[in-house]
């Protein structure tokens, strides 16, 4: 899917809620800063200030459109960020442009930041020659649920459950709660109806063929070792060839490759929403009539950057 079409899963009351969350939590009171800045029409370019995959606009746009500011962006949803790059400008009155700043920059960044790594755990995969999806988990930052599924999707890899209600998974504690995996199972069912999809989390062979032949969809192969993984996918599916067979637990991308094979569909990695190093971006104001100059670069990780310079002589 384009990644720019994704924009249209994301709905506008949503999307205002949660920036009006977002700047509330960075400005609960009073905005001393106004007084420093003025209230001037003012424009500011944004950088890319580290490689990755851009995504996270929405939620960019969406933050500044509620202090009235305008952006233009220079690079569409999805595009591949190089050091040290411009990515948009932003327009708006001096003082509000910048008490949205941080909200904004901390969304796109995180965004960014996850559909990278999703990138890549895709990109390694089909490295790998498998076809099968790459997935992430409700192991999301707090509040931040739309914003982390929307960029797994960016970065090409499935979104997997968006909450309880989305896919009805049977975890460990279900089957110790209901007395067994057959039990687990069949009240899942009950609940399911025809909308939903049963998937049960195993640590045995035993366990996912008794939770097929009870009725579920998927089964989910947790904290299994590589090779004792595809020996019991393999096993599964020539006994419920229809059974989706998932793959989780300790998968990173230094390992991915490990969990790829004929009889795996799914392998999904929590480190996608916890782990992804956030994607570095700036906003420099510059004088109006002005060409915004590139953002300075640091010698070393061992010194602090200077001030850049925000515009040309």
């Amino acid at each position: 899917m384009d990644a720019e079409s994704l924009a249209l899963l994301l709905p506008p009351s949503t999307l205002a809620a949660l920036a009006d969350d977002w700047l509330r939590e960075d400005c609960p009171g009073l905005d001393p800063g106004a007084l420093a800045s003025g209230a001037a029409p003012a424009q500011a370019a944004l950088w890319a200030k580290s490689p990755g995959v851009l995504a996270g606009r929405p939620f960019f746009e969406a933050v500044f459109a509620r202090v009235q500011c305008q952006v233009s962006w220079l690079l569409p949803e999805g595009a591949r960020l190089r050091p040290v790059q411009q990515v948009a400008e932003v327009r708006g009155l001096a003082h509000r442009l910048l008490l949205a700043e941080r909200a904004a920059l901390n969304a796109l960044g995180r965004c960014s930041g996850v559909a990278s790594a999703a990138a890549a755990a895709v990109e390694a995969a089909r490295a790998a020659g498998w076809a099968g999806r790459v997935a992430g988990t409700r192991k999301t930052a707090p509040g931040c649920r739309l914003l982390d599924k929307y960029a797994l999707l960016v970065g090409g890899a499935a979104a997997h459950r968006y909450d309880l209600g989305s896919l009805l998974m049977v975890k460990d504690n279900h089957v110790v709660a209901a007395g067994g995996v057959d039990k687990a199972v069949r009240g899942a069912r009950k609940a399911a109806g025809f909308s939903l999809k049963v998937e049960v989390e195993c640590s045995s062979l035993e366990e996912a063929a008794e939770a097929a032949q009870a009725g579920a969809d998927l089964v989910m192969l947790d904290n299994f070792k590589p090779e004792e993984l595809h020996a019991t996918a393999a096993a599964l599916k020539a006994r419920f060839p229809s059974l989706g067979v998932e793959a989780s637990g300790g998968v990173t991308l230094a390992n991915l490759t490990q969990f790829c094979g004929p009889h795996i569909d799914v392998i999904s990695l929590g480190m996608l929403t916890q782990a992804a190093p956030v994607v570095d971006f700036s906003l420099k104001l510059f004088p109006e009539g002005a060409t915004p100059a590139p953002y300075a670069v640091c010698p070393g990780p061992e010194t602090k950057c200077g001030r850049s310079r925000a515009w040309d002589p």
